[in-house]
């Protein structure tokens, strides 16, 4: 059986209501990509590097990411639970501790200091569930397209939080419009690479 967007979409807020809201839409989002070619049909074959929402409300956000060829999104927080399943192609995940600034630091009064703690490289039919505090970079390591069905508890556009500068590493509000501009650079170098 194929997946239904919109019933896809219903079970994620039915599971919304649920004492473990996160581990409900992992269940969800596991199921859905465990047939990776019913999610391409139902969300039509990647063409461009793209996060389209297919929901979005104050208490749940779904968006089908698409991540360009050797794109990369900055470390980040989300401030609240997510879950990432893959569907084609490949997400690698850096996670990042936060450690306090040192005295006299140059980004003590602005926050936190990151520094690498972990990975996890996630492949079609895979599934990631990130605790609401957690801080990642995201990498497509391939050469092409990859698509994963993002869920998050919350609204991801609206929810203040945090990205890091991957040179200093230094914590700032998180910039949506300058994310988001990323998927137009990754499809402007594509769109020439593909000529």
């Amino acid at each position: 059986m194929g997946m239904d967007v919109d019933r896809f979409v219903e079970a994620c807020r039915e599971a919304v209501g649920e004492s473990a809201p996160s581990a409900a839409v992992r269940e969800l989002v596991t199921r859905a990509v465990a047939e990776p070619a019913t999610v391409i049909e139902a969300l039509g074959e990647p063409r461009r590097a793209e996060a389209r929402a297919l929901f979005v409300s104050p208490e749940l956000t779904v968006l089908n990411v698409v991540w360009g060829p050797s794109m990369i999104l900055r470390p980040h927080d989300h401030r609240m639970w997510a879950v990432i399943g893959v569907y084609t192609g490949r997400e690698d995940n850096i996670f990042w501790r936060r450690i306090p600034a040192a005295a006299g630091d140059a980004i003590e009064a602005s926050g936190h200091r990151i520094e690498a703690a972990g990975a996890k490289s996630l492949g079609a039919t895979e599934v990631l569930p990130l605790g609401r505090d957690i801080v990642h970079s995201v990498a497509n390591p391939l050469r092409r397209l990859t698509g994963a069905i993002h869920v998050y508890g919350g609204d991801f556009f609206a929810r203040e939080r945090s990205e890091w500068d991957p040179a200093t590493l230094e914590e700032r509000p998180y910039d949506i419009e300058q994310n988001m501009q990323l998927f137009a650079e990754s499809n402007a170098v594509w769109g020439r690479r593909s000529e």
